[in-house]
């Protein structure tokens, strides 16, 4: 099947003013969409606040935290950790799309609904952490604070059109983070409040990958260019953070974020779902980039393979020495 995109435009012509006053009505179609599907949810009811009970401080009876007194696995906290510090990034995820994509009409509409829904990751995913003693609360501030003091800048701040790519993919990446984080967990306390989480990054990315097939039938070769850009460039919003190449490594081999999930379950669906390779009457610069991203996702594959055969390595071996 080929698919032909008419050009409404040449690629000089293209300004994120223009493109944003463009989508406009998609935005709006979008977000009304959004609303009709979207549930509102209440943070308290996923966390077991009868497990909770006084930190050392101002309180005499204060217990101080150790590391047993949760169920929740190695891994679990690890990415724990790494996923409530990347919601902890909220105003700057802010302050970045709303400079982009704007505060009025419906661009703004969605930019704040969008704000308030992700505002109920972090309360959660903090209150359960704390009331089941999963991490320590002292090391999760100090995390917080070093993490939020330096900032965050996107790589894709320079233009909406690659910001609304980064996070058609990036919402997917988040989604499958969560999710499998609460399946590794170890508590199903936790799994459940996770899948809370990921339903709605799930409609989040529905949002953005929609958006992106409108933007990819007004202006084919940028859009190319730009979905061309993330996906090599691709780096998650928490990368910043301390001990990030660490933990990301851990959560590799606890199979919670990889090489091969990011090839097979985030990049792959977005790219066949927006059908990107079979894009035909492009220009010059959009086939490149085409071309280029298809060279690219045959890359990531292998590299993917050859971690697929490091990590049935590691287990073979794990396996064998607690066979002996």
């Amino acid at each position: 099947m080929t698919i032909v995109s008419p050009h409404l435009g040449t690629s000089a012509e293209w300004t994120d003013a223009r493109l944003l006053y463009a989508l406009e009505e998609v935005v709006e179609q979008e977000l009304n969409r959004h609303l009709k599907v979207a549930k509102d949810w209440m943070p308290h009811e996923y966390v077991p606040w009868s497990d909770g009970r006084n930190f050392p401080g101002i309180f005499e009876d204060g217990e101080a935290w150790e590391k047993e007194q949760s169920k929740v696995t190695e891994i679990g906290r690890i990415a724990l950790v790494v996923n409530l510090l990347t919601e902890d990034n909220l105003p700057s995820y802010h302050h970045e799309i709303a400079s982009l994509f704007g505060r009025d009409g419906a661009w703004g509409t969605w930019v704040h609904r969008w704000t308030a829904e992700e505002g109920r990751h972090g309360i959660v995913m903090r209150d359960y952490l704390l009331a089941s003693r999963a991490v320590d609360p002292d090391k999760l501030e100090q995390f917080r604070m070093a993490h939020m003091s330096e900032g965050f800048e996107s790589d894709n701040r320079h233009s909406m059109l690659h910001s609304v790519a980064y996070v058609a993919f990036q919402e997917l990446a988040t989604r499958i983070s969560h999710r499998n984080t609460g399946h590794q967990s170890g508590d199903p306390v936790c799994d459940r409040m996770l899948a809370r989480i990921a339903t709605d990054e799930n409609l989040h990315m529905v949002f953005y990958r929609n958006l992106l097939k409108a933007a990819f039938e007004l202006a084919p070769d940028l859009t190319m260019q730009a979905v061309r850009d993330v996906v090599v460039n691709f780096r998650m919003p928490g990368h910043g953070m301390p001990g990030f190449e660490r933990a990301a490594a851990q959560m590799a081999i606890g199979e919670v974020y990889n090489l091969r999930i990011h090839h097979d379950d985030v990049i792959q669906p977005v790219l066949r779902f927006l059908k990107v390779m079979e894009i035909d009457g492009l220009g010059p610069d959009g086939q490149a980039a085409q071309e280029e991203l298809g060279l690219y996702m045959g890359g990531l594959d292998a590299e993917a393979a050859k971690f697929d055969e490091k990590l049935a390595a590691r287990k073979a071996r794990m396996a064998a020495r607690a066979a002996g």
